[in-house]
């Protein structure tokens, strides 16, 4: 294990960082998840536009 020079276990530190951090909801995830699809959706649309076309932004 990997240790500091105040011999607390490094490894400890990092799960307890990890233990404090909120959980995210399903709820969460899923907004988060949507919103990646989106952009990638509009990514590929606004890909496949011919080159003299203008984009159109999104309101």
């Amino acid at each position: 294990m990997t240790q500091n020079k105040s011999s607390v276990d490094k490894n400890l530190q990092n799960v307890v960082k990890d233990l404090d951090k909120k959980t995210v909801t399903s709820h969460q995830a899923q907004q988060v998840q949507q919103q990646t699809n989106d952009h990638r959706h509009q990514d590929a649309l606004n890909h496949n536009k011919p080159p003299h076309e203008p984009m159109s932004d999104i309101d």
